[in-house]
């Protein structure tokens, strides 16, 4: 067989020239990006150097091979710092392994129970408070180290302390820690070639050599031996099991956390490529379990690194382990460049990325969420009492405030109209936290007054029902009258049925708009008109009583007779909007033989000054149907019908609606009721009293189609037809 069409050879071509166009040049990009940051996290946790290297070479090989994302790049990460750095000094580092170890299988758990979707539940506001204060954290213990001194056991002895270690700076190493942070800030205004090469590398390079000309002497990272030599095996703890088993506990969480919202930023910006979340979440803890036995940081993928991985161009696995391959390749082979790097230049860095953390974008949204309280709150028991204990409460006060926004209701008790009639509203979930407030607003109700108790309710327990009740009957007792008007989702009478339960709004809805049922022996007019009186007919009242002595419409409204169109809820509108007309096919005679049309049209405009004239077409009209295929009766129908006729004749002679129409997969029945409707409103428009009106009032003429078959109301101009735009709500994108 010829090479040339061998499949397997094509395949394997394919792939080697995606390997060496994309994935080879990202890899190298990441690896830039990754070797600085994960010496610095290491540094910053109190761990040896070759702890951050090893777990970046475990992060790119084992996770990017058993992960369940294409793009991901996995490694030390500064979310992990605080809750590492406390079990380093609490346990010593051979433990820490152990718990590394102990956390990764805790995440082979996950992904084989299949719960990674569940951790996106955790609410977002905790997750950006955790992060802000982690890098809060970060900044104030870097501080010191940028300075010359070393990290301290908390940030309240940071603070403390930061006066006294200002007055004992070393001068070389505050230099160079101030170069890294004003490279860092300052890189992205510098021209685009030059921000080709990574901001961290740049930055890290510069204060290197900083380093080797300053006069003052600078301290360096200590790197004992080759990346082989560091290796060792995890220490089983002595004792003290319990706290063990929290801090793994801690890491798994915030690692998964970490990686499950990575992997979700990821896959919005390249949507092409799907993760595996919980193939994620098994890979991640192989991949932690394996830095843990070889004496490394604890790994989890890291949104920086992933979506710098994404926007190199990265098609396939082979960037992500490659970039684990260059680290394992650069700390071994020069290791003498490692121990050249000083310590300040990784605190500066640190501190950019600390300072990172903490997004205005996320305060913000706490803040137009009404979820400040909960941000704050966390922020401030990560920074000055422990990672663990600010999500617990972050995650107990947003559980709290989402109860109290879930099962809060208003109810308000208040005279109507000449004040002899009284309206109690209850509107939300009517539960038993309810009763102080429903007791209160009920003894407001003068005695003998008529009521009406407006339920808008989508839960109601018995508590609630049965205080209504009671009262009800108490204030009948007494001569008054209560009406109960139920508009919520639930029915009092439900809860005789069984125990209360929440309904949707789905089905209230199409039992107001929803067509009636055809039943035997039901009169279904008086049927409605008992429904309407039952349901929302105390709430026209209001909106009547300012129109029962004159009305003031907005639209003259000549629309089809059909029974499928329904002015006032295609327009949105209510009682006294629309002056509406209607008639079969939505005509409008030209001879002057029916003057229905003529008189309403002239009322409206006269005397009502109506701002805007409509004609409003449909999708399979009878009439329009009737007139495209040439149906006689022989009635007064057909007397009718003849006033069509101009829009057939139109249609037929290739109107320019019609040929829009057909463009857009609209039948030939339709067609010609779209033209009808850019007939009608043509010749309105020349009607001597309609042009007065657009002349001295500025009155708008305009066409409306309505396609049964999508419910969606088309618009029709003399030239084609159009749609309506929609306000779409805006959407909401993690960072």
């Amino acid at each position: 067989m010829s090479t040339d069409t061998d499949p397997a050879r094509r395949t394997s071509s394919r792939g080697l020239s995606v390997l060496l166009r994309h994935d080879l040049p990202a890899s190298v990009v990441v690896f830039l990006v990754a070797l600085p940051l994960s010496i610095g996290v290491a540094v910053a946790m109190g761990a040896p150097v070759a702890a951050g290297l090893i777990a970046a070479v475990v992060g790119g090989l084992v996770a990017g091979l058993c992960g369940g994302s294409v793009l991901q790049v996995s490694g030390p990460t500064a979310s992990l710092t605080v809750v590492v750095a406390e079990s380093i000094h609490q346990f010593g580092w051979p433990t820490t392994c152990c718990i590394t170890v102990l956390a990764g299988a805790l995440q082979v758990l996950f992904g084989l129970s299949r719960i990674a979707r569940a951790a996106l539940a955790i609410a977002p506001v905790v997750v950006h408070a955790m992060l802000a204060g982690i890098g809060v954290v970060i900044a104030l213990q870097q501080l010191h180290v940028l300075l010359g001194g070393q990290t301290l056991s908390s940030s309240w002895q940071s603070i403390v302390q930061l006066p006294h270690q200002l007055t004992v700076s070393h001068g070389g190493d505050a230099l160079v820690g101030a170069v890294v942070i004003a490279i860092m800030l300052g890189w992205r205004h510098l021209p685009g070639r030059i921000r080709a090469v990574p901001a961290p590398l740049a930055a890290v390079v510069v204060a290197t050599v900083l380093a080797m000309i300053v006069p003052t002497s600078v301290e360096r990272i200590t790197l004992q031996g080759s990346l082989f030599d560091a290796m060792s095996l995890p220490q089983l703890p002595h004792g003290n099991w319990g706290a063990v088993v929290l801090a793994a506990i801690t890491i798994a969480l915030i690692a998964s956390v970490e990686t499950l919202l990575s992997a979700v930023a990821v896959d919005r910006l390249r949507p092409e490529y799907r993760t595996d979340l919980d193939r994620e979440l098994l890979g991640q803890g192989i991949a932690n379990m394996t830095s843990g036995m070889l004496g490394g940081l604890p790994v989890a993928a890291v949104i920086v690194r992933s979506i710098t991985n994404a926007k190199a161009g990265a098609r396939t696995k082979a960037s992500t382990m490659l970039s684990g391959v260059w680290v394992l390749v650069f700390s071994v082979a020069l290791v003498e460049v490692v121990r050249q790097i000083p310590k300040a230049a990784l605190a500066g860095l640190l501190i950019v990325i600390g300072i990172g953390l903490v997004k205005l974008a996320h305060i913000r949204l706490a803040r137009r969420t009404g979820d400040l309280i909960v941000y704050a709150a966390t922020v401030l028991v990560v920074v000055f009492a422990n990672l663990l204990l600010g999500m617990l409460i972050g995650l107990a006060l947003s559980f709290g405030l989402l109860m109290w926004r879930v099962v809060r209701v208003v109810i308000v008790a208040a005279p109507v109209g000449d004040g002899r009639r009284w309206l109690v509203t209850v509107d939300g979930s009517a539960t038993f936290l309810a009763l102080p407030r429903l007791t209160a607003q009920l003894a407001k109700v003068p005695t003998g007054v008529p009521v009406t108790v407006e339920m808008t309710v989508d839960f109601i327990d018995h508590a609630a029902s049965d205080t209504l009740h009671e009262w009800a009957r108490r204030h009948e007792s007494l001569g008054g009258t209560v009406q109960f008007v139920e508009l919520g989702t639930v029915r009092i009478a439900d809860l005789t049925a069984g125990p209360p339960a929440r309904k949707h709004a789905r089905g209230l809805l199409d039992d107001v708009l929803g067509p009636w049922r055809r039943t035997a022996r039901t009169d279904r007019i008086a049927a409605g008109i008992e429904a309407y009186h039952r349901g929302h007919a105390h709430m026209m009242r209001p909106h009547l009583d300012e129109l029962r002595h004159a009305q003031d419409p907005d639209s003259f409204f000549l629309t089809c007779a059909d029974s499928r169109i329904v002015p006032n809820v295609i327009t949105n509108s209510g009682p006294g909007d629309l002056f509406t007309v209607r008639n079969i096919g939505n005509l409008i005679p030209a001879d002057g033989r029916d003057t229905s049309v003529e008189a309403a049209l002239i009322y409206a405009l006269d005397k009502l000054d109506v701002r805007s004239i409509v004609v409003c077409g449909h999708s399979g009209c009878g009439a329009m149907d009737a007139l495209c295929s040439g149906v006689h009766t022989g009635s007064g129908l057909d007397d009718w019908l003849a006033h069509g006729r101009p829009a057939l004749e139109q249609f037929r002679a290739g109107h320019p609606v019609a040929a829009a129409a057909a463009a857009a997969g609209f039948g030939e029945v339709d067609q010609l009721g779209m033209v009808n409707v850019a007939v009608q409103v043509r010749a309105l428009s020349v009607h001597p009293t309609v042009a007065r009106g657009i002349e001295e009032r500025g009155v708008v003429v305009s066409g409306l189609f309505f396609d049964i078959a999508t419910a969606r109301v088309l618009r029709i101009t003399d030239d084609g037809i159009g749609e309506f735009d929609e306000v779409r709500p805006p959407v909401m994108v993690p960072v």
